[in-house]
C-alpha cells in the first residue's frame, strides 16, 4: 500500500479532478524520480513497462488501457507514494466496470450538441483545434425557461483547467431548440474574459462563441470564468444535458421555469454516451417558491448528465 506522503497542493487537486497524464506528472515531479528509476522500481514489483511508454503516459500521447496497464498504474501508486487508487480511479470508475477506453464512448460535448459537420466547420472558421486544450473541473450552469416552454437563456459560471501551454481562449457552444435562428441568439460575458468571434449555423441552430483570456495558460493553470447565452428563438424544450469527456470535478446544473409555464414531472438523468440508454433516473421536486430543479454532481464520470421534464 502507498504511505500516503505528503502532497502538494496541485498534485492534490489533480489526483481529484485529473486528468490521469497531469497527475501522473505531477506526481512524477513532486516524488523527484526520474523515468528510468521508476521502470527499475516498477521492475521489482514485477511489472515490465518500456521509459517511452510511461513517457507517453505523462504526455499524455497515450492512455492505459489493457489490463496489464492498469495493474501497472496500481504498481506506479507504490512507487510515487500516492493513496491507493488515485490514479487508477481517473481510468476506471469507481463502480467498477471497464476503464473508459474499452467502454462505449463517451461522445464530446460538440458531438452531443449539433451535426458533427455543422461544428467542424464553424470550428474552422475560428481555426480551433480538435482538442482545445482545456477540460472543465467544475461548472455551475442555470437554464432559464420562459412562457412559451421555450429555453430563453442559459448562464455558465465556469472553472477550467489547461493540459497543454499557450491556451488562451475557450469555445463555448450552444444548441437551441427545434426552429432555433443563430441570429437571434446573443452572448453575454460574464466575469475574466472577453468576447472574440461569433458564428452560427442556422440549419443546426447552433452558435459557436470564442471567449478569450487575458493571459496564456500553462498546462496544469486553472482559469474561472462566466458568460451566457439569451436564446428564446427555438419551439418547447423538454430537457437539458451536458457532456463530459474528463472525469472529475462539480457540477451544478439548476433549470428555473417561468411561472406561466410549469412541467407536471422533472426528473435527472444520465447517459455513458449519447447512443446509450438513460439510467439512474430520478424524481425532482420542483421549489414552490423559484420554481425551480436542480442537480449536484460532486465527482464527474465521462458521459452525460441532464434534467429532464414533461409538459401537461
Amino acid at each position: 500500500m502507498a504511505q500516503n506522503a505528503p502532497q502538494s497542493a496541485e498534485l492534490a487537486q489533480l489526483l481529484r479532478t485529473g486528468p490521469f497524464h497531469l497527475a501522473l506528472r505531477s506526481a512524477l515531479t513532486a516524488r523527484g524520480l526520474a523515468l528510468t528509476r521508476v521502470q527499475h522500481k516498477l521492475a521489482q514489483r514485477g511489472i515490465t513497462i518500456g521509459v517511452t511508454s510511461l513517457s507517453y503516459w505523462q504526455q499524455g500521447a497515450r492512455r492505459p488501457q489493457r489490463p496489464e496497464s492498469l495493474r501497472a498504474v496500481r504498481a506506479l501508486e507504490e512507487v510515487l507514494e500516492l493513496p491507493a487508487y488515485s490514479l487508477h480511479r481517473l481510468l476506471v470508475p469507481e463502480s467498477g466496470g471497464r476503464p473508459e477506453a474499452e467502454r462505449p464512448a463517451a461522445r464530446s460535448y460538440r458531438s452531443l450538441v449539433a451535426p458533427a459537420d455543422a461544428l467542424q466547420r464553424l470550428f474552422t472558421e475560428l481555426e480551433t483545434p480538435a482538442d482545445g486544450g482545456l477540460h472543465t473541473v467544475g461548472q455551475h450552469e442555470r437554464v432559464r425557461i420562459g412562457p412559451e416552454r421555450q429555453l430563453v437563456e442559459r448562464e455558465s459560471f465556469q472553472v477550467v483547467r489547461a493540459h497543454r501551454d499557450g491556451v488562451d481562449r475557450y469555445v463555448a457552444i450552444h444548441r437551441g431548440e427545434s426552429g432555433c435562428d443563430p441570429s437571434q441568439v446573443r452572448v453575454r460575458i460574464g466575469e475574466n474574459c472577453r468576447l472574440g468571434r461569433v458564428r452560427g449555423n442556422a440549419e443546426a441552430g447552433v452558435v459557436v462563441a470564442e471567449l478569450l483570456f487575458d493571459t496564456r495558460l500553462r498546462a496544469g493553470d486553472t482559469h474561472v470564468f462566466g458568460y451566457a447565452f439569451e436564446d428564446g428563438s427555438g419551439g418547447p424544450s423538454t430537457e437539458y444535458l451536458r457532456g463530459f469527456s474528463f472525469a472529475g470535478g462539480q457540477y451544478v446544473l439548476q433549470v428555473r421555469f417561468d411561472e406561466a409555464a410549469l412541467p407536471v414531472r422533472c426528473r435527472r438523468f444520465t447517459q455513458v454516451s449519447a447512443a446509450a440508454p438513460r439510467s439512474a433516473q430520478q424524481e425532482l421536486t420542483l421549489s414552490g417558491r423559484h420554481h425551480s430543479v436542480h442537480l449536484v454532481e460532486q465527482g464527474v464520470r465521462p458521459g452525460i448528465l441532464g434534467i429532464g421534464w414533461d409538459w401537461g
